[in-house]
């Protein structure tokens, strides 16, 4: 049996997408699928896998994201969740690159193992064991 694709993919935008992709790679170990350029060589598009996940991003100009990056449409508690089997190795990973932690490591009460880290751009990534879709939710 084959999983249906999903149907909802997080995106961010970043005032300096060439340095989000740099250490998105470098700090979390994620992966290019798609780099689209605009003719002038800027980033336009980008897709980054990590694990069975997908992000998508660009630059802060134009369209959805120009309202996104609006000083005046303050973002407050925005983030991601990726679920990762050994939270420990990409901490120790995360640090290395000199990512910010804002949550450090630690076991939760729910049995999953997290920490938090910013990008470069204030947006939250945090990283556990904790797969959402595996659990079924208590019925109340």
């Amino acid at each position: 049996m084959s999983m249906p694709l999903p149907s909802l993919y997080p995106f961010l935008h970043y005032a300096d997408p060439e340095a989000a992709l740099r250490f998105l790679k470098q700090a979390f170990g994620c992966e290019e699928r798609v780099v689209y350029r605009k003719p002038d060589g800027a980033l336009a598009h980008v897709e980054l896998t990590l694990g069975h996940g997908l992000v998508m991003f660009g630059g802060a100009e134009g369209g959805r994201l120009k309202l996104a990056a609006s000083k005046e449409v303050p973002l407050k508690n925005q983030g991601i969740y990726v679920v990762v089997t050994d939270p420990d190795a990409l901490y120790a990973r995360a640090k290395a690159a000199g990512a910010s932690i804002a949550m450090e490591l630690h076991d939760t009460d729910y049995g999953s193992r997290d920490f938090s880290a910013l990008d470069p751009e204030g947006n939250v990534w945090s990283f556990g064991t904790y797969q959402p879709l595996a659990v079924t939710p208590p019925k109340g």
